[in-house]
């Protein structure tokens, strides 16, 4: 096979540019970034050592809340010290087993995200549509195979991304990538040969996990609101609802701002790639940040324990 001049045959080595663009404000950029980053560690971190401390919050919907906490910690955690090395000491250079790793293991942890918000929407969907069976359905043992089955469904559907690019992918335009972190299309773009089966398959991983759950999701919320305006208390039917605006919002802001990076980056060749870039961190910063806040603040049992914390460590500093 000829291989174009200036071309690369099977690079050890890739290049993250950062956010092409705006490479010389970007060490402001990660500013805002860090804060992000550190403030979602301590709200979700704080969240965890609540839910395992207290007992009475040992239930199916709190279990999943940390399990989520767990995921969005991790998901930070792999792309934003990286990404900051980027912007502030200008450590561009990551090897291709290192790029393809953290490839792996972002899109896994947004699919475990993603099979996450779907298991805590069929629990507010049984406790709130099927009370009495709520218990007996969401048993420990179910718990279990949720919690696995969500981490394997994401890490099963993600290794063959990893598996066409080493291996059907050997020539490379430019070991350039345009982005701040190791995205899946991001490096095939870069190939020279034919990646339409990578495409391909990178659409179907990105609608087996978020299309199926996002309409399961949407099918939950449904029968909820159905059930919810059928009560006849206004009390009962604001209590109930008021157990499900945390979902909610966490829900829209993960698949909102998912749905537009994924499309934006696919097909949206008029916008200016700092925009792709920027949609494609914040997609994976504002979430984990956000959620500690939104949960502390909506769900009464985690504001109380927070706020225990708080008056217990000022009695302490007096």
């Amino acid at each position: 096979m000829l291989r174009p001049n200036g071309s690369v045959f099977m690079p050890s080595v890739f290049t993250l540019i950062g956010i092409p663009g705006l490479e010389s404000v970007q060490c402001w950029i990660g500013i805002p970034f860090c804060v992000m980053y550190l403030m979602a560690i301590i709200g979700n971190t704080i969240i965890l050592v609540i839910i395992k401390c207290e007992n009475s919050l040992h239930s199916p919907m709190y279990i999943f809340l940390a399990m989520l906490g767990a995921t969005d910690i991790a998901l930070g955690t792999c792309i934003l010290p990286k990404m900051l090395g980027i912007f502030w000491f200008h450590l561009i250079e990551i090897s291709f087993e290192a790029c393809l790793l953290q490839m792996w293991l972002l899109h896994s942890f947004q699919g475990i995200e993603s099979g996450v918000l779907l298991a805590m929407a069929l629990d507010r969907y049984v406790a709130i549509c099927h009370p009495l069976r709520h218990a007996s359905i969401f048993s420990q043992k179910l718990l279990t195979h949720i919690g696995v089955g969500v981490t394997l469904r994401a890490a099963a559907l993600g290794a063959p991304c990893l598996v066409l690019i080493k291996y059907r992918l050997k020539v490379y335009r430019t070991t350039v990538v345009s982005h701040s972190y190791c995205e899946h299309m991001a490096i095939v773009k870069l190939a020279i040969e034919d990646v339409r089966i990578n495409k391909i398959y990178g659409l179907f991983v990105a609608f087996t996990i978020l299309g199926f759950d996002i309409i399961f999701i949407t099918l939950s919320y449904i029968r909820i609101f159905i059930t919810v305006f059928q009560l006849p208390q206004k009390e009962a039917r604001f209590k109930a609802f008021n157990t499900c605006i945390a979902h909610i919002c966490v829900f829209l802001q993960f698949y909102l701002l998912g749905f537009f990076s994924f499309f934006t980056h696919r097909f949206g060749s008029h916008i200016p790639p700092y925009v792709h870039i920027l949609l494609s961190n914040l997609y994976l910063l504002v979430p984990p940040f956000l959620n500690p806040i939104v949960y502390g603040v909506k769900t009464k049992q985690i504001r109380d324990h927070v706020l225990t914390i708080f008056v217990c460590s000022k009695h302490l500093n007096h």
